[in-house]
């Protein structure tokens, strides 16, 4: 049986590359900084937004949220790349299903997008994200769970003092990621959310083969 390619750009350390894994993907990860503990199938230190996207049959893109989220001081924001349209461009260019993630501040941004939260997966975490897919898919999720002391993983919940508010050891599990360092994880999202988009892009992927055949 075939294996499906597909392509992580700004992939980091892996959070979204393992939840595709999960689902039968053959990931390749692009990052323009060095990933040591990046845990996808090949790996490339390049531009996200240079490197070529042929010979793939799906995407994901996690461009760098510093522009858009109110955490980043309003006289900063101009200092980080705002990539989002790039991306959107480049990947409809392809004709293949894609996702594009980023942090909820980034919601005029992206088209129609697909918002999940950790507890939808039965993390101890929010960490809101937005998903934009293609094909569009809009399922019936459970609502967010406002948990009372939820693990915010994050840079952000450093204290003045210097000290994390949790141990990377409880980050690890509220992510339901085992092999990042404590940097790693601020940037990641947990895999329980691309394991759950994977799905759908694999059997959007099957439709397509299948419609291909009986319509040669």
């Amino acid at each position: 049986m075939r294996q499906y390619r597909l392509l992580d750009l700004f992939c980091g350390a892996g959070g979204a590359t393992k939840g595709y894994q999960q689902v039968g993907f053959y990931v390749v990860g692009v990052d323009i900084k060095p990933q040591p503990h990046y845990c996808g199938d090949e790996f490339y230190q390049a531009d996200a937004l240079t490197f070529p996207l042929e010979g793939y049959d799906a995407y994901h893109a996690s461009p760098p949220c510093q522009a858009y989220t109110r955490l980043t001081p309003p006289e900063y924001r101009q200092n980080h790349p705002d990539l989002i349209e790039s991306v959107q461009l480049a990947l409809r260019a392809t004709g293949r299903p894609y996702v594009i993630e980023n942090v909820p501040d980034a919601l005029s941004l992206l088209e129609n997008p697909l918002l999940l939260c950790g507890t939808m997966f039965g993390l101890r975490t929010h960490r809101h994200r937005l998903f934009e897919i293609r094909p569009a898919y809009y399922p019936l999720l459970p609502k967010c769970a406002r948990i009372r002391k939820p693990i915010v993983v994050s840079g952000t919940t450093r204290r003045k003092s210097g000290r994390l508010e949790y141990p990377v050891s409880a980050a690890r599990v509220a992510m339901g990621i085992s092999w990042m360092t404590r940097n790693e994880l601020d940037d990641a999202i947990p895999p329980a959310y691309t394991e759950y988009i994977g799905k759908y892009l694999m059997q959007a992927l099957k439709v397509d083969i299948e419609e291909s055949k009986h319509s040669n």
